[in-house]
């Protein structure tokens, strides 16, 4: 019977602590340990959970390392019969960007449910222990699969959800998507459900996270000339992500510069820096579609690592 969760620890805000309660702002991430964050939860006492500290970081600070050991313990506890779903704590800040990795890394079809808080453990309406109620009974409902998140009472698609604002409560969307499910009366009402999709498998990322290709973001904006693209090209890069103005709109030095480096064999992919709304048209730079710049790039790196 599946009736166990696993909650793995990365730590981010949900894990913070302030001097102060009514500090929002200067607290340290990542201080507190995934077991004291269920203890805080008395609701989530009488369930059978199990705790494992993959990382414990800031996730402006997240790198591929911890990508590819978070991937594996998904999977590992993900394969246990007994295991209803995971869940992960996270940091806001990098969270988009972890939920497309993992979706297009495992696409799984039991829940693995990303959750994080905009403050602190130690703020006085601190929202963690809410949203990892929320997300342990996301994991835990048997009504979800794929890489969801969960905050602030909404159910986001892993493979749609951004982060649109600096440090409201609510500050994820999902561009023209939406939630796919709210909370109401502490039970998730699913609106629609998330396709299934293929893993591309932990054997694309099984190689020493040291060596995973460099891939870079370059934005367009007035004045820009491409000398920053010959320059990353010089370095070595793999990939470019080009996030254009409006409909993945370039101005013609930089996408001059864009099609050099492409010429040379560098990967190139044009999104947007629109918050939402694809990319459309022929171009003879190749569309990210409706990927955020963030998404393209781990999209693109994951392509690199093939």
């Amino acid at each position: 019977m599946q009736s166990k969760t696993v909650i793995l620890g990365t730590g981010g805000t949900i894990a913070g602590t302030a001097a102060s309660a009514a500090d929002t702002v200067g607290y340290h991430s990542a201080q507190l340990g995934v077991a004291q964050l269920v203890a805080a939860v008395p609701p989530l006492a009488g369930l059978d959970i199990e705790c494992e500290q993959v990382a414990q970081l800031d996730s402006k600070d997240m790198d591929f390392a911890t990508w590819q050991r978070l991937a594996q313990r998904a999977a590992l506890h993900l394969a246990r019969a007994e295991v209803a779903g995971v869940v992960v704590t996270h940091g806001t800040d990098t969270l988009e960007e972890t939920a497309y990795f993992l979706h297009r890394v495992l696409a799984p079809t039991k829940p693995l449910v990303l959750t994080a808080a905009m403050r602190p453990a130690t703020s006085l309406q601190a929202d963690g222990p809410q949203n990892l109620l929320d997300a342990v009974s996301v994991a835990r409902g048997g009504a979800a699969q794929g890489v969801l998140v969960v905050v602030a009472g909404r159910v986001w698609a892993g493979a749609e959800v951004r982060k649109v604002h600096s440090h409201r409560l609510d500050a994820f969307d999902a561009a023209d998507a939406g939630p796919v499910a709210v909370f109401e009366a502490g039970q998730p009402r699913w609106w629609r459900t998330v396709a299934a999709s293929k893993a591309i498998g932990l054997q694309r990322i099984d190689c020493d996270a040291a060596d995973w290709p460099r891939v870079e973001i370059v934005f367009n904006h007035v004045g820009a000339d491409g000398k920053l693209v010959d320059a990353l090209v010089a370095q070595g890069v793999r990939g470019l992500v080009a996030a254009g103005t409006g409909n993945g709109t370039l101005s013609a030095a930089l996408e001059a510069a864009l099609l050099r480096a492409q010429a040379q064999g560098v990967r190139v992919l044009r999104a947007s820096r629109c918050a939402s709304g694809p990319v459309l048209g022929v171009s003879t730079l190749p569309s990210a579609g409706t990927l955020s710049a963030v998404q393209a790039r781990v999209e693109l790196l994951l392509q690199l690592l093939a």
